[in-house]
């Protein structure tokens, strides 16, 4: 009897939400089914985000513990953020070449009234603070007034989580034996949370569905018309560095194209749809040790490019939506100006890591050209739609890099030619 295997399922799961998403559309985004999709959608982001703290903060530090005894630990972090600076660069690279072509600014339809200024910035001043943990946990709580009466929820920035948890594995490896018993305790806790990672994970399909039908009902696709070669260049932008970029990558470090995306296309698919690579971290990070790549380094390796490897968000999305604000003000850039893109962008989405997200990054981008934040405002309305993709290609990079780095330090085999259906699935995953 053939298995039906998970990446099915996951497609199924897409399939069902698209019809259901546009079946609710034609009831109404106050339908039942409208209410049911977004519930189910919400679940399961939540409850992948309510693994992220402990598994983040155990993973790293046990990769610190595992890592004293690795020779190459200090080439593997400079491997790493070498390759972050490679990939962001070819990525931003992209996006100013289709912003300079395509001139999305010139033939957008948007009505220059829509240009609010955000109330979200980016700033590098926001990046130190963000450095120093509020408190041993990183969380933060926001009080918001809804319809008169006082809400509050509870945040986490998961950069100040991989700051604590490198003091205290350094702190516990530095300890000697008094640490072994907290060591040992980690482990444990580290493959108690890897258990229910896999059981949340096998909801995948039901998540899928849930957010891809409720992204339909509340977003649809009418907002393209007025931003149509804006969209379009940020997507080709995508699809180049997602289906050309990388696989050229992987095929010139000795590295199997197609395994590769069997292993990391649960992780992919998952961050189109919840549009959050926190939320698909657990799974990017097990979608890696499919592929191969050590625990000891993909623990530390993935939860810190969820944070800082924004090819889709932080290069290619900037980029084009700078091009596209200067075009639309007529304001002219010089060559110096495109090198500040590419400044920020190699090096920016550290310094937007725990915030929120591209608009964020924009917003950094747009101030350091001295381009008028309000031109941020333009681009609201299909922001929802461009976050897809971004984080797709995000999720993608996010595993791609520890993969590349693995494999030229000599911690995976040649599997130029392995069979991507072979690839060990980690026991307590």
């Amino acid at each position: 009897m053939t298995r039906f295997s998970f990446t099915a399922q996951v497609f199924v799961g897409m399939a069902t939400g698209l019809l259901l998403g546009f079946w609710a559309r034609t009831l109404g985004e106050a339908s039942a089914l409208a209410e049911a999709l977004r519930i189910v959608g919400e679940i399961f982001v939540q409850l992948l985000r309510a693994l992220v703290v402990p598994l983040v903060f155990t993973a790293i530090v046990a990769s610190i513990a595992a890592l004293r005894d690795l020779g190459n630990a200090a080439r593997l972090v400079a491997g790493t953020l070498i390759w972050f600076a490679i990939t962001a660069l070819i990525a931003v690279a992209i996006g100013l070449t289709l912003g300079t072509v395509m001139q999305p600014g010139v033939r957008a339809g948007v009505d220059v009234a829509a240009a609010v200024a955000p109330t979200t910035h980016g700033s590098w001043l926001d990046f130190l603070r963000g450095l120093v943990p509020a408190n041993i946990l990183g969380l933060g709580a926001t009080t918001k007034l809804v319809d008169g009466a006082a809400t509050t929820s509870l945040s986490f920035n998961v950069l100040q989580i991989i700051v604590v948890a490198v003091a205290i594995g350094i702190a516990a490896v530095r300890t000697g034996d008094q640490g072994s018993a907290f060591l040992s305790f980690n482990a444990s806790a580290l493959a108690i949370f890897r258990r229910v990672l896999r059981w949340v994970v096998r909801l995948t399909p039901i998540g899928t569905a849930g957010l891809l039908g409720h992204a339909v009902v509340e977003y649809g696709w009418q907002s393209l018309s007025a931003l149509g070669a804006f969209a379009g260049a940020v997507y080709i932008g995508l699809g180049l560095v997602l289906l050309v970029v990388y696989p050229v990558l992987l095929r010139a470090n000795g590295l199997s194209v197609r395994r590769f995306f069997a292993a990391a296309w649960p992780a992919i698919q998952l961050g189109f749809v919840s549009r959050s690579s926190i939320a698909t971290l657990p799974v990017t990070e097990a979608a890696v040790e499919r592929i191969g790549v050590p625990r000891s380094y993909a623990a530390f390796a993935v939860p810190f490019a969820a944070t800082t490897k924004m090819d889709g968000c932080a290069a290619i999305y900037p980029a084009v939506a700078a091009l596209f604000v200067a075009q639309y003000y007529n304001v002219p850039l010089h060559a110096s100006d495109y090198l500040l893109v590419v400044l920020v962008s190699v090096i920016g989405s550290a310094a937007t890591a725990g915030l929120t997200g591209a608009l964020v990054m924009l917003t950094l981008t747009l101030s350091t050209l001295g381009l008028p934040l309000e031109g941020a405002g333009l681009l609201l309305a299909v922001d929802p739609i461009l976050d897809m993709g971004r984080t797709a290609v995000n999720v993608a990079g996010q595993a791609l890099v520890p993969t590349i780095v693995a494999k030229r330090q000599g911690l995976i085999a040649d599997i130029a030619d392995a069979d991507p259906q072979a690839v060990p699935v980690p026991a307590s995953a």
